[in-house]
């Protein structure tokens, strides 16, 4: 099988820092591949609080994550700091793409790359809606 081919934005509008715990280190002593799900599901959220929402409450609506892709590129260690750079992009009717590049922070090593489809979903019908115009608005000045 081929190995995944991922292109990154020039520039990204928001950046977090998050440590590596030892429990997100795995028996190899790295990254454990399900706890960089969990330290990008952790940059999501910051990157939607930084637009003023909680994911369960987007205009009336809550987020879902529809697929994910994620290419490594370096191993990450217990107490490193990670900066998980995001940017959102590729929007459609229903949701859009978060691209994600995630950097040792001292060395700037890139740890892993990817991205995130984004789906709107009314937390009652659980049925996919529309992308809420002033949600756009607010992406757009990040």
């Amino acid at each position: 099988m081929p190995r995944i081919q991922f292109q990154l934005p020039e520039q990204f509008t928001f950046s977090t820092e998050i440590q590596i715990y030892i429990s997100h280190v795995n028996q190899g002593g790295h990254l454990d591949n399900a706890q960089l799900l969990t330290l990008v599901s952790e940059a999501r959220v910051r990157f939607f609080q930084a637009l003023g929402y909680r994911e369960a409450g987007v205009e009336g609506l809550s987020i879902v994550v529809g697929d994910i892709v994620a290419q490594y590129k370096s191993e990450g260690f217990h107490g490193e700091t990670m900066c998980v750079e995001m940017l959102p992009t590729d929007f459609n009717r229903y949701g859009f793409d978060i691209v994600f590049r995630m950097t040792e922070k001292n060395a700037g090593r890139e740890v892993a790359r990817g991205k995130l489809g984004v789906v709107f979903v009314h937390p009652q019908e659980k049925k996919v809606a529309p992308v809420p115009e002033r949600f756009m608005e607010r992406v757009a000045v990040l």
